[in-house]
């Protein structure tokens, strides 16, 4: 839980955002919170890991400097550390075919329907900014009405003007309509949204700028900013659209769509935001592991078990080694065990003095 100075209270257990949020000073601090926001950037997952086994590292390179030894054999060793422990990683990595699905499968707000129809096969689909409703006078300007023939007359000349749109809407074809949301008033009215239902034409309204964007980019169109604009080649196609109902509330459903793009649509849920926020994070996550599978095309153990064996195959290099190398390159090899000691730290005392046998028999097969 981290509570900031303006009074935001932030619960999450990611490792970047816990960072992101600190106020950081110290340069060295600075420099790890900059290493997190890297390694989610590149692989959007592993943000606490890298920091705890930076720190590791560290405090390492700190009792060599106090013991004397000098920064640049220091640097050296955590060089040539680096480019072995890559080696030991793919030594025990097993390969993945991405053409075996089963194996990669195991690897790895809503805007809403305003009346009309709630289904629509072989949709037709336009998106539109601008409001289907009529002009309204500007702040300075004022309209003064003597008698009721004169209002009348204003209350029939606005519904022609809904009335012509909507015709000009229906001419194209379209029986789609999504309506970004107005900021300045209501993007359709109760008359329009009337003379659309009888045009059997589905309106999505109150639609946000940013969903707009991806809604477009997924049908494969643009959106349309004046009613001058709606033409026919400006129209999306899917095979269907329709209103389901989703929990307590409904969301409308855009399937088979033609000529989409390669986007995707994930629905979250959750009791408040906070749960929502963090099953985005964690579907992140796990998109990001697919991503990197993806790239590399390799797995590894996890819960530490990588950590112990690059540990214990750097130790026997570092034993082959002569000098300031050896001692230096034996004492990184140590701190990469910070990680199978930190997960160990959540576990029970028993799994800790396990862990300290299992790292025993590591270094010293013959014991």
């Amino acid at each position: 839980m981290i509570a900031s100075t303006n009074g935001e209270v932030v619960i999450i257990n990611d490792g970047a955002t816990i960072l992101n949020k600190m106020e950081v000073l110290q340069p060295a601090a600075k420099m790890l919170v900059d290493l997190s926001r890297s390694q989610d950037a590149a692989a959007g997952d592993g943000t606490t890991t890298v920091v705890v086994l930076a720190g590791s590292l560290l405090r390492r390179s700190l009792s060599l400097l106090s013991a004397g030894v000098h920064p640049t054999a220091v640097s050296d060793a955590l060089h040539r550390l680096s480019l072995r422990a890559i080696d030991v990683l793919h030594g025990i990595a097993i390969p993945l075919d991405l053409s075996d699905r089963d194996a990669l499968a195991t690897a790895t707000s809503v805007s809403q329907s305003a009346g009309g129809p709630t289904r629509v096969e072989n949709a037709k689909i336009v998106v539109i900014q601008f409001q289907i409703s009529p002009p309204k006078a500007d702040i300075e300007q004022s309209i003064v009405v003597s008698d009721y023939t004169q209002m009348d007359r204003i209350l029939r000349e606005e519904r022609n003007y809904t009335l012509g749109m909507v015709k000009k809407i229906k001419a194209t074809g379209c029986n789609v309509l999504p309506i970004q949301k107005s900021i300045l008033r209501d993007a359709v009215t109760d008359l329009s949204l009337h003379y659309l239902a009888k045009a059997k034409i589905l309106v999505i309204k109150d639609i946000e700028r940013d969903d707009i964007e991806f809604i477009t980019k997924t049908l494969n169109c643009l959106p349309i900013a004046n009613i001058e604009h709606f033409r026919e080649e400006k129209l999306g196609f899917a095979n269907c659209v329709e209103e389901v109902s989703f929990g307590d509330g409904k969301i409308v459903k855009i399937t088979g769509i033609k000529d989409m793009s390669r986007t995707t649509t994930v629905f979250v849920r959750g009791s408040n935001q906070l749960v929502i926020d963090e099953a985005e994070h964690s579907l992140h996550d796990a998109l990001c592991v697919v991503r990197c599978l993806v790239n590399k095309r390799f797995l590894i153990a996890g819960g530490g078990a990588p950590e112990i064996e690059m540990s214990r195959q750097l130790v026997a290099w570092a034993k082959e080694l002569r000098g300031m190398d050896s001692y230096c390159i034996k004492e990184f090899a140590e701190a990469v065990e910070v990680i199978p000691y930190t997960l160990s730290e959540n576990a029970m005392p028993r799994v800790r003095s396990m862990l300290g046998l299992t790292l025993g028999r590591a270094r010293s097969p013959t014991s």
